[in-house]
């Protein structure tokens, strides 16, 4: 309901037909996709297009994005509103959408392109929040945005969906910001290893997600009690 991005797979829902845990099975290779800024002219909004085009009836849109038939009715107005209200407060990447809304209100005829920063420019050890300098630039008019690999750049209206590199710091946050509700940064290849290691001097992935799943005191599990989304993660 409150993704960015959308997720691309090849699932098996038959394995769930059965009694038991629900499990998330793929057949090869999942990835997350992007969309333009505004949905195509007699299309509805989806994912990014959400915060930023007919945020009057946000709320409503967001619901019938993920509902069926009657399964719209089991959904909580209040808790997608209350949801909604935390992101817009605390979530960076939010904000950073919020901001081109703004944008658009000040100027419907804006050619808007947001384009978010693949690399940090911080240690990657430390958990200070990224600022929206550091998440994202927003580029008006049609000029030549300077752009490195793991760069996206969003545009205002290309109808088109474009493949997000897993190894941008904004990979997980546009896709679970619920699980990362104040827009922060996932994998990066550039979080130092401090173990002393002096052949390997940064952190695998495999090591960062086995950290970001494990369970410590003082800290809360959201990753691994967030359910079918955890399955998805």
């Amino acid at each position: 309901m409150f993704s960015f991005t959308s997720m691309e797979e090849k699932m098996d829902a038959s394995i769930n037909q059965t009694r038991g845990p629900r499990t998330f099975r793929l057949f090869g290779q999942n990835y997350h996709q992007i969309g333009s800024l505004l949905p195509p002219e007699g299309s509805t909004s989806k994912f990014t297009q959400l915060y930023i085009y007919d945020i009057e009836n946000e709320v409503s849109n967001r619901i019938n994005a993920v509902g069926r038939g009657q399964d719209v009715n089991k959904l909580h107005v209040e808790i997608v509103v209350d949801l909604k209200q935390m992101l817009d407060d605390d979530n960076v990447l939010v904000k950073t959408f919020r901001m081109v809304r703004d944008r658009f209100q000040e100027n419907d005829c804006s050619n808007v392109k947001l384009k978010l920063i693949g690399k940090r420019g911080t240690d990657g050890r430390r958990y200070n929040l990224p600022t929206i300098p550091e998440v994202a630039a927003l580029v008006v008019g049609d000029i030549n945005v300077s752009r490195f690999d793991r760069d996206i750049i969003i545009e205002t209206q290309s109808g088109q969906l474009q493949r997000i590199n897993e190894l941008n710091a904004t990979y997980l946050g546009l896709q679970y910001p619920l699980l990362f509700p104040y827009g922060e940064d996932g994998y990066k290849e550039d979080i130092s290893l401090s173990s002393g290691d002096k052949g390997r001097q940064r952190v695998s992935m495999h090591e960062f997600f086995s950290y970001r799943i494990q369970e410590r005191k003082g800290e809360a599990p959201t990753i691994v009690a967030s359910r079918r989304l955890f399955s998805n993660f």
